[in-house]
């Protein structure tokens, strides 16, 4: 009984796994501002995009988050030379496709 307990779960952990999985479209404008960015598919209604800044200055990053009819979610944040940080939009239906616009400018 044990045994076949513990392949049914093995057997639905591949499906747990793809819960969370949704294409994501990242559009970059950088502006000259030295920044690394990644998307991540977090959760079922949940998207990030982590920023890292490799640059010598500080920059200033605006991330649209648009997920269907939905309004956008916007976030801002400030990041300083070395700092990494992960900007997330949350929805409140699941996400089939979700679109990030990313618009960062070097601060002096």
């Amino acid at each position: 009984m044990k045994k076949e307990l513990c392949c049914a779960v093995f057997a639905l952990l591949p499906l747990a796994a793809l819960a969370a999985t949704y294409p994501i479209e990242l559009e970059k404008q950088l502006n000259g501002a030295e920044i690394s960015a990644s998307p991540m598919a977090l959760d079922y209604n949940l998207g990030a995009v982590n920023l890292y800044n490799y640059g010598e200055t500080r920059a200033r990053c605006t991330a649209v988050f648009r997920n269907g009819p939905e309004m956008p979610r916007t976030r801002r944040i400030t990041l300083e030379p070395g700092d990494n940080s992960a900007v997330t939009g949350k929805f409140n239906s699941g996400i089939l496709r979700l679109r990030i616009k990313l618009t960062c400018e070097p601060l002096d």
